[in-house]
């Protein structure tokens, strides 16, 4: 099953893919590592957003997409646009779309720790959270 771990940020939604067949972990390559909003956030550009998220799903079969979520009030709280881009995506038909909350996550990761460390898997460090709720959603599941 191929699961797609989701950090909002700003404008931007940073992806990975992880798959998990026959006990393994696996890293499908993909050919974007975020996909953004540009800087005014009209309606037209929006859709664009939705669409272009759709179509990376369905072109690499992603079964389910998880969101880390993100505080509404305090320090660490997300910004107007990273919840306007976790409506799009939740949006999408045909899109299983769950959120866990940094909690979960961290709970998880600290029962099961990953089975290699975060350097070793030849992603970007920007997409570290994304991972680790794909990785947190698998493990949940």
């Amino acid at each position: 099953m191929i699961i797609c771990g989701v950090e909002l940020t700003a404008n931007d939604a940073v992806i990975c893919l992880l798959n998990l067949d026959a006990q393994q972990f696996n890293l499908p390559e993909c050919r974007v590592r975020k996909i953004s909003l540009p800087k005014n956030h009209s309606r037209e550009n929006l859709q664009y957003f939705q669409s272009s998220f759709a179509q990376l799903m369905t072109d690499y079969r992603v079964e389910k997409v998880v969101i880390r979520e993100r505080a509404a009030k305090g320090k660490f709280a997300g910004g107007a646009i990273s919840f306007k881009l976790e409506s799009a995506i939740q949006l999408i038909a045909k899109l299983e779309v769950d959120i866990l909350t940094t909690t979960t996550i961290k709970n998880t990761l600290e029962a099961t720790p990953l089975p290699v460390p975060f350097s070793d898997t030849g992603l970007k460090v920007f997409q570290e959270a994304a991972f680790n709720v794909a990785y947190a959603a698998h493990v949940l599941r």
